[in-house]
This record gives C-alpha cells, sequence and structure tokens, in this order.
C-alpha cells in the first residue's frame, strides 16, 4: 500500500494523464488503497488546478480534462527524452514563432533532467541531421539554454566571442533578452568590461559560462529588446523605408512578417499596405517579398522597385516568358500572375538574391557591438 501521499498523488496524477477514463476502483487497485482515499486525492488534485472530472453510472469514472490553465505534467523517462529532443531541435533551428518559448521550456526541463537521461538525449542528437534550409546558423542547444537560464535567473554571464572579422575577445556580460529573427539568434546584453549595452549573435559565442554572480537587471534604453536589437541593425546599416501593398488581407499576412518588419495596414477587405525602415539588402527583400506567396505591388524605394523588376524578369526568363516581358518602367513593381516585368533596370540586382545575406537581415556588419 502507498502510504506516502506526495508519492501517490504524483502516482495518480501520472495515470490520469493517460488519455482514459479510469474507474474509482481500478485507480484503487492501482495505488493500494481504498475508493474513499481515492475520492480524496482527486479533491486534493482539483484544490492544486487539476481539472478532474467524474462521470457518474456503471461505466463512469475520473479522466482529466482541459481546464483554463496548463497544469505541471508528469512524465516517465521516454516521454522526457522526446520533449527535450523536440525542444533542441526547435531551439537550434529557430522554429519560427516559438523561438524563444522553446528555449524557455528546453531550459526549463534540462534543469531537473537526471544525468542518465540527459545523456541519452545527446546521444540521439549526435546521431540525427536535421535537414535545414540553410539560410540561417545552426545554434548547440546547451548555448541557448545555459545563457537562457543566466537571462532568467539575472545571473552573469561569461563567454568567448568572434566577431564579424573574425576577432575573438571574452566578454562579461549582464544577460537582458534572447532575441530571435526567425534566421538567427541574438543576445541583448551589458557588457561590463565596456559599460555600454551590446548584442551579440548566438552563433559567434563559443564556451559559455553562468558565473553564479547575481545581478539587479538594469534599463534597456529602448526599454524593449526587440525594437533595440532593430534599431543596433540599422545603426550598422544603410536603411530605407519599404512602401509594399499586398493583394491579401492583413491578419493573413501578419503572422507571415518577422516582428522588426511591424504589421501591415488593411487597406480594404482584400488588401494591405506595409511602410517599415528596414536595413535588409534590397536583393534579399525582393526575395523576401516574393516568398510571402502573395501578389504585390512596391511602392518604394525606387531602387527596390527595380529589383522586383529585374527579378520578374529573370524569373519570367527562366520560364521561358522573356518574350511577353512588358516594356516601359513603371513607377511601381508589382509581382503576381499579371506583373509586368519589364527589362532589367540600369541599376541591377545582384545574382546572388535567392541565397539571402550573410548575417540576420540583410548581411551588415554585427549589429550593436560596437568596437572590440
Amino acid at each position: 500500500m502507498t502510504t506516502d501521499t506526495p508519492a501517490r498523488l504524483l502516482t495518480l496524477l501520472s495515470l490520469l494523464q493517460t488519455p482514459r477514463e479510469w474507474p474509482g476502483g481500478e485507480l484503487a487497485q492501482r495505488l493500494g488503497v481504498s475508493r474513499r482515499t481515492v475520492r480524496r486525492d482527486i479533491d486534493r488534485l482539483r484544490e492544486l488546478g487539476y481539472p478532474v472530472q467524474a462521470t457518474l453510472g456503471a461505466e463512469g469514472g475520473y479522466r482529466l480534462v482541459a481546464g483554463k490553465a496548463m497544469p505541471p505534467l508528469v512524465l516517465d523517462d521516454e516521454e522526457a527524452v522526446a520533449i527535450a529532443v523536440g525542444l533542441r531541435a526547435g531551439a537550434g533551428h529557430a522554429l519560427e514563432g516559438v523561438e524563444e518559448a522553446s528555449v524557455r521550456a528546453l531550459a526549463k526541463l534540462e534543469q531537473v533532467l537526471p544525468g542518465r537521461l540527459r545523456h541519452r538525449v545527446s546521444t540521439l542528437q549526435a546521431a540525427t541531421t536535421p535537414l535545414t534550409s540553410g539560410d540561417g546558423a545552426n545554434i548547440a542547444p546547451e548555448t541557448l539554454t545555459v545563457m537562457a537560464s543566466t537571462v532568467a535567473g539575472h545571473e552573469r554571464l561569461r563567454f568567448a566571442y568572434r566577431a564579424a572579422d573574425g576577432t575573438e575577445s571574452r566578454r562579461l556580460t549582464e544577460p537582458y533578452r534572447l532575441v530571435s529573427t526567425g534566421r538567427r539568434w541574438y543576445l541583448v546584453a551589458y557588457d561590463l568590461d565596456r559599460a555600454d549595452w551590446r548584442t551579440f549573435r548566438v552563433d559567434r559565442v563559443s564556451e559559455p559560462f553562468a558565473t553564479g554572480a547575481r545581478f539587479a537587471p538594469r534599463e534597456l534604453p529602448t526599454g524593449d529588446a526587440a525594437e533595440y536589437l532593430r534599431r543596433s541593425m540599422h545603426r550598422h546599416q544603410e536603411s530605407y523605408a519599404l512602401d509594399v501593398t499586398f493583394a491579401a488581407p492583413a491578419d493573413v499576412v501578419a503572422p507571415q512578417l518577422p516582428p522588426w518588419l511591424g504589421t501591415p495596414e488593411p487597406q480594404d477587405e482584400h488588401s494591405c499596405r506595409l511602410g517599415a525602415t528596414v536595413g535588409d539588402a534590397k536583393e534579399w527583400m525582393a526575395v523576401r517579398l516574393l516568398l510571402l506567396g502573395h501578389d504585390f505591388t512596391v511602392h518604394g524605394p525606387e531602387e527596390l522597385v527595380d529589383c522586383v523588376r529585374e527579378l520578374g524578369a529573370r524569373m519570367s526568363r527562366a520560364a521561358g516568358g522573356a518574350a511577353a516581358a512588358a516594356t516601359g518602367p513603371p513607377s511601381a513593381a508589382s509581382l503576381g500572375p499579371e506583373a509586368a516585368t519589364g527589362p532589367p533596370s540600369a541599376t541591377g540586382c545582384a545574382a546572388e538574391a535567392a541565397t539571402g545575406p550573410a548575417s540576420a537581415t540583410g548581411g551588415a556588419a554585427e549589429p550593436g557591438t560596437g568596437p572590440a
């Protein structure tokens, strides 16, 4: 008989997390207690926030159902390993939309993961290779989890850093936030040796070490880590005003855009317009807009209009339709089923546009790091 109430509650919870109806008699037999004790334990779980539903009748029993809040879960070894491997894959390859949540969840799980299970996770990950798009930098999940834990615990972080020019240095920082651009991870932190805020590309970080020294978080100049990163990028690259209309509703386009591009404004039920100050290479921006999968019209800047026009002409030639290209340069460039491609402009666009930039958002120098 299980006499340890906390242990019995955990066992009961693990049984209820199996999606089925559990008769009271079967639970009592599994736990080695009376039906009355089972009812008391069910009440205790409800008090702790677990929504346990009881069904009356001969076929009735107990079932754990969805509640208003996410309660703690009890995982067996296999489930813990499976979740850890999945989170490591998501964190290391920046799954769009869940990047930061993946890192936070992974940090929490690995903090309590027994050594024998952590070894199994590492072994499994080392034996597998994900097929990625190749347009972002892969990062060791251990690097992200160490950083995430120091951010959450307000703990000073020391690491080796390689700048864009190859210069290597040691940094002692007060980590503030991890930010994902969808293709790369950045750490926004206060650099103690340089007495200033800095952003660091996480794929250039090695040997991260949590020092154990706590600190009181400083106030970020912009108040928002994503905005700070965006401004840092713009300071280090030639920015321009993007103006584009999409032939799709705003609520369809918005989820497809990275946060740093902002939110499109509805024009009507079937179109929306986006205005943003960006620093992406114009060749890459033309490709990025095309890959959203909607017809669009670029109103400015003129250099981006030229890039879109040439991209359309190149795609038309690739499809054997160059002869159908419209003549005369329009004031704005469009791409879609009826898009007029026109001839390549004098300014031109690099043939490498489809490969994307070297950095997170446009191939510029390391954003926000300042002098080494």
